[in-house]
């Protein structure tokens, strides 16, 4: 222990085993040990005494669209990160598409890194993405560290990233199974959308109906199915459907190698509250009706949905227009999820070990990243420290996102973050913001 520089104390540490009052020793930005509470202070090192906020892991988001570059008037790395870090999340993986180029070759995925490296307040991944014509890139994009790469079964939005067929798909997991990759996926039949009623304006009725729950369920059976048949790893991107559940939880008790996540406004917003025109509302697949929501919550509870990611997709504000029809679909989350998360939680009776298991532990393991993700012995040193039972206000302006839209807006949520620390350093402090330190980050599984 002579090297500690740092020990962190809390009467409310949450690590693997559960909370409990402890110190953690730090070296060298890595956790050295988890001590007792009233453990001394090895000579040279620094206490840092949060009394009873809750020391919890640093946060892992791993579906953020940072956009940078191309459309970095949209988001950047600058302003996403110091929005994950003011929100408790130390690591993100960024998305490859809504950026130019899209993280499609190997060579983009330098362009990207490149950009990402200075400017980075946490640490970044990044994902590869599977388009029709290139199944040739997918073995070098893997080899060059990308955690696995996404694929739509719907338009998404961008000309530049087109959705797959089924054949295409086919192909793409063939190649991906080769090498054990993981394949994450958007997940709306384009068929049963373009079914469909065709409605536009500024009813969030009319919307919803545009994007029913059918889309869902059909293209995930298609995908457990594809899954199957190859031995695929495969990952349901931002489920927002409950009537998916039942088959996706008989695919998992057959052993088809499926993980799910879903996001924040699915679990704390309802279609229900939202205004006609709000489009800051909007988010593809849509947030549904409060009976679906707690399905969702059930579903979490008992592992059918593995994790909680925010699926952050800024644009800028004029995108946002009130008919919903030609609106951008994204939510700007990454500042707000744990709180937001944290406030639905405690209601249904749900643990901030819950919140942890399911926002920092699961997606760590997720993508691979076996030095985040928990409080123990080993792990990179990442921590938010929360007061679980103060509130705040949503203020847009207060947001640290590049364009401050958001559909929190005026909303009062549990859990304030206090400070963030990455790899032993804090990066935060009562939404004080340290100049950049973060790492670009490669798959090492």
């Amino acid at each position: 222990m002579s090297d500690v520089n740092l020990v962190l104390r809390s009467s409310r540490v949450i690590t693997p085993e559960g909370t409990r009052p402890a110190s953690v020793a730090v070296a060298g930005g890595v956790i050295a040990a988890v001590l007792p509470y009233d453990a001394d202070v090895p000579a040279g090192a620094r206490l840092e005494d949060f009394g009873d906020d809750v020391l919890l892991p640093g946060l892992v988001d791993c579906h953020v669209h940072v956009n940078d570059p191309g459309r970095t008037e949209w988001e950047g790395f600058w302003t996403a990160t110091r929005a994950a870090a003011a929100g408790g999340i130390t690591t993100l993986v960024d998305m490859p598409l809504n950026s130019l180029p899209p993280t499609t070759t190997v060579a983009n995925l330098r362009t990207k890194q490149e950009v990402a490296r200075t400017k980075a307040h946490v640490d970044v991944g990044f994902w590869g993405g599977a388009l029709p014509d290139n199944v040739k890139d997918l073995r070098p994009l893997h080899d060059a560290g990308v955690f696995g790469f996404k694929a739509f079964l719907s338009p998404s939005g961008v000309e530049e990233f087109p959705e797959l067929n089924q054949d295409q798909l086919a192909q793409s997991l063939a190649e991906i199974a080769g090498f054990d990759g993981l394949m994450i996926v958007h997940a709306e039949d384009p068929h049963e959308l373009d079914a469909a009623p065709h409605l536009s304006g500024p009813k969030y009725a009319d919307y919803l109906a545009t994007r029913p729950r059918v889309s869902e369920n059909t293209a995930i059976e298609g995908l457990i199915a594809a899954a199957r048949r190859v031995g695929a790893r495969v990952h349901i991107l931002h489920l927002s459907s409950s009537d998916a559940l039942p088959l996706i939880a008989a695919a998992k008790r057959e052993g088809v190698r499926l993980t799910v996540e879903t996001c924040p406004h699915y679990l704390t917003l309802t279609a229900e509250e939202v205004p006609d025109g709000a489009s800051e509302f909007k988010c593809c697949p849509p947030i549904r009706e409060a009976a679906n929501q707690d399905l969702l919550w059930a579903a979490l509870a008992d592992g059918t949905i593995d994790c909680v990611v925010t699926d952050h997709s800024p644009s800028t504000a004029d995108l946002k227009t009130d008919d919903f029809a030609t609106a951008w679909g994204g939510i700007s989350g990454l500042q707000l999820s744990l709180s937001a998360i944290w406030t639905e939680a405690r209601k249904r009776g749900h643990t901030l070990e819950d919140v942890v298991r399911w926002m920092s532990s699961a997606t760590a393991s997720l993508v691979g990243l076996s030095q985040k993700g928990a409080i123990e012995a080993g792990r990179d040193a990442d921590f938010a420290v929360l007061a679980p039972d103060a509130t705040f206000t949503v203020d847009p302006a207060a947001l640290q996102h590049r364009n401050r839209v958001t559909a929190y807006a005026g909303k009062t949520l549990h859990g304030v973050v206090k400070s963030t620390w990455l790899r032993g350093e804090r990066i935060q402090r009562d939404g004080a913001l340290t100049e950049p330190t973060g790492r670009l980050l490669e798959r090492n599984n």
